[in-house]
């Protein structure tokens, strides 16, 4: 059909015309695809001319007949077939496949052992992906110590990581220099000790909090690092430091009266009212630092304790309180290593799992030195003169908790 427009004359093409199209674009792919793979058979290291192609139809073009009169090497053909090439059919393997040395002969460096004398490759033969597995399966899960508090407000599940990575950074500020004591003229390590002793009676007497207890040594400790204190006013500074104790973490306060009567009217009103001022400018009223027992509670979740071992946390927690060596350790390193010691010594054996490595940061070797000065606390614990923890928790109160656990030997001989 022939159409005009404006002098210019279209001739419509023939189905003729778009075979012949067809048959030149698929010789010249074709084409194409051979020098594409000869290239890259050229830019592998130590590779050959690029061995033969075989198309859909099973031919071998004329190249390819060039290429086995040339004799390749029948393993780099394998080789570079297996990374280029589409996968054959069966049929095509069997024709193709190329003449290699039997098992018995040895191989050399020029002629190395071929593949297709290998076993064949299975993914079980990986030894790298059966470790992997195994690695997998032996890993002990970290279990979501939250999950039960879900529907708790007061819990804070939303914010309860945040708050602990908070106190982690805060608790350096509640550290005391391990040598404050040498500071003080006219006291001792010992006398820190009976102090300690005589307010853990105090503070049961009182019926009080254990946050106020562990509140109240702290404050000891961070006002006698910064300022002397004559012998005859550290029991005030006891006392005074158990006063803001209770005004920050109780709901019922005891009485000024009440202080100078436990102390056998050594003071009165106006020396504790003094004090107090005099500690909370010297604090600059900073009261509101981490102690030993949020972290024990956070680590005593992450351990699922029961209540036996809770008790037996809470002791071996509180007779580190009256040693001045444990000053030393980081709060949450003393929480942490009386939840170990705790487990320890109820099982009988090591027992420190990945929750609570996870939750707590310590590993048990970051443990293992300040939970032997534990253990060696316990075996002394009803000895000497400062009793007041032993007794305290020997009582129907704590489930005679001090005398029926023994100390666990084995962590100390270990």
């Amino acid at each position: 059909m022939v159409n005009s427009y404006e002098n210019n004359i279209v001739v419509e093409p023939t189905k003729t015309t778009i075979l012949q199209d067809e048959t030149r674009s698929r010789k010249f792919g074709q084409e194409m695809k051979r020098r594409v793979l000869g290239e890259i058979n050229q830019n592998l290291v130590g590779a050959r001319g690029y061995p033969c192609v075989v198309n859909k139809r099973g031919k071998l073009s004329k190249q390819e007949e060039g290429c086995q009169k040339k004799k390749l090497d029948p393993l780099r053909s394998s080789v570079t077939r297996s990374r280029v090439e589409e996968p054959l059919c069966q049929e095509e393997t069997k024709k193709l496949k190329p003449t290699v040395p039997s098992a018995n002969e040895e191989a050399t460096l020029d002629q190395p052992v071929p593949m297709s004398l290998e076993k064949p490759y299975t993914e079980a033969d990986d030894p790298m992906e059966e470790v992997e597995m195994e690695d997998v399966t032996e890993e002990e899960p970290i279990l979501d110590i939250d999950v039960s508090d879900a529907n708790n407000s007061l819990a804070a599940v939303e914010y309860v990581q945040d708050l602990y990575a908070f106190h982690r950074e805060m608790e350096s500020f509640s550290c005391v220099p391990v040598d404050y004591i040498m500071q003080q003229i006219d006291l001792n390590e010992k006398m820190r000790a009976i102090l300690i002793d005589w307010l853990i009676e105090v503070h049961d007497k009182f019926d009080l909090m254990n946050e106020t207890l562990f509140l109240t040594v702290n404050l000891i400790d961070r006002f006698l690092s910064k300022k002397a204190v004559l012998r005859k006013k550290l029991q005030l500074v006891g006392l005074v430091a158990l006063f803001l104790a209770c005004k920050y973490e109780e709901v019922s306060v005891p009485l000024v009266e009440d202080l100078v009567l436990i102390s056998d009217k050594a003071y009165t009103r106006n020396d504790v009212l003094h004090m107090e001022k005099t500690m909370l400018s010297t604090l600059q009223f900073n009261v509101s630092l981490p102690t030993q027992y949020p972290f024990l509670r956070r680590f005593l979740k992450a351990a699922q304790a029961d209540k036996k071992c809770e008790v037996l946390a809470s002791f071996l927690m509180e007779l580190a309180l009256v040693e001045y060596e444990m000053l030393r350790f980081p709060p949450s390193l003393v929480a942490a290593t009386a939840v170990y010691t705790a487990q320890c010594t109820i099982d009988g054996f090591r027992k420190w799992n990945s929750t609570c490595e996870f939750h707590s940061h310590y590993s048990e070797d970051q443990l293992m030195e300040c939970c032997r000065k534990m253990v060696s606390l316990h075996q002394r614990a009803g000895t000497g003169k400062l009793t007041g923890v032993y007794r305290k928790y020997s009582t129907f109160k704590f489930g005679y908790i001090a005398k029926k656990c023994e100390a666990a030997h084995f962590l100390v001989s270990e």
